[in-house]
């Protein structure tokens, strides 16, 4: 098993920007000093009461903020608009970030790009459960886990400070 380089003896950031304590906007930072990788770009749906809203996104403007952060990827857990659904923004506003995913969740995706115009301005890298991605200062490993929707991945991001588990979203279910 690979581990993550700290050269600099950096400190580890962990940054919901969407998802925790809510339905939704699902998106979160891992940072290791100037370097970084994001996991999901979701989306919420508004309340009945906000009227003209069609999608909340996260508030990403910390990472835009960041002209000294390095973004090496994205990486999607699985396909659901919670998980996905701001991709278009997120893109536009990180133009060159690579995009990981597994194929189904991939397909969900480039469609998404493709509608807004936007599949130039990334590449999407597909994997499947149990394969291992290096980006930047940072290997993770996927693995699967059982949801409502084919092909969810959970990750074991290698840091110098231990192995953090994200898992995304998932269900027990005994006859997957």
């Amino acid at each position: 098993m690979a581990k993550a380089t700290n050269p600099n003896n950096t400190k580890l950031r962990i940054i919901p920007l969407g998802g925790l304590g809510e339905i939704g906007k699902n998106m979160t930072v891992f940072e290791m000093g100037n370097d970084a990788i994001v996991v999901d770009t979701g989306l919420m749906f508004p309340a009945n009461d906000m009227l003209g809203v069609d999608y909340i996104i996260p508030d990403f403007k910390y990472l835009q903020d960041r002209k000294d952060l390095k973004i090496h990827a994205i990486l999607y857990t699985h396909g659901h608009e919670d998980h996905t659904g701001a991709v278009q923004h997120v893109i536009s506003a990180f133009q060159g970030v690579p995009i990981y995913a597994t194929p189904l969740t991939a397909g969900l995706l480039e469609n998404k790009l493709k509608e807004a115009r936007l599949t130039q301005y990334t590449k999407i890298n597909t994997f499947n459960a149990g394969d291992t991605i290096k980006v930047g200062p940072f290997v993770v490993d996927s693995f699967h886990v059982n949801h409502s929707i084919p092909q969810c991945v959970g990750f074991g991001i290698h840091t110098p400070w231990g192995v953090i588990v994200h898992t995304g979203d998932f269900k027990f279910d005994h006859t997957p």
